[in-house]
């Protein structure tokens, strides 16, 4: 009985560390900051999620974030901010965080610009 106890124990200790290290990566995910571009106007093609491209779309290329993770990208110098869905692969530019659609970027203000430095969260 004393050595069920102890088993019961342990494994109890292991899921909450196990918690706390998920928690942890969660708190990793849920504050990133970089610098963020977007797809080019004309640009067509298949994401790594499998989709057609839509310029009208709120989505993001990220490099290792799940596909479907939801991210609100927030520009400081203007306090705008977006909501996207990760549904593709990128930036493959040494430096970039994320590419943004053209919904996303215009939505941003950030078409003239190029590239912006955001902070991104999951909401």
């Amino acid at each position: 009985m004393m050595r069920k106890l102890f088993v019961a124990a342990g494994f109890a200790l292991a899921c909450d560390l196990a918690s706390g290290q998920a928690s942890a990566q969660e708190q990793i995910l849920q504050q990133i900051s970089g610098v963020a571009s977007f797809y080019s106007k004309g640009y067509e093609g298949v994401v790594a999620s499998g989709e057609q491209y839509d310029a009208k779309q709120f989505t993001a290329a990220h490099r290792t974030l799940p596909l479907g993770t939801r991210l609100r990208v927030t520009d400081p110098a203007t306090n705008l901010s977006v909501d996207v869905i990760v549904n593709d692969r990128g930036p493959f530019t040494e430096g970039r965080m994320l590419d943004l659609s053209l919904a996303a970027a215009t939505e941003l203000r950030m078409i003239e610009r190029g590239v912006i430095d955001v902070k991104a969260a999951v909401p």
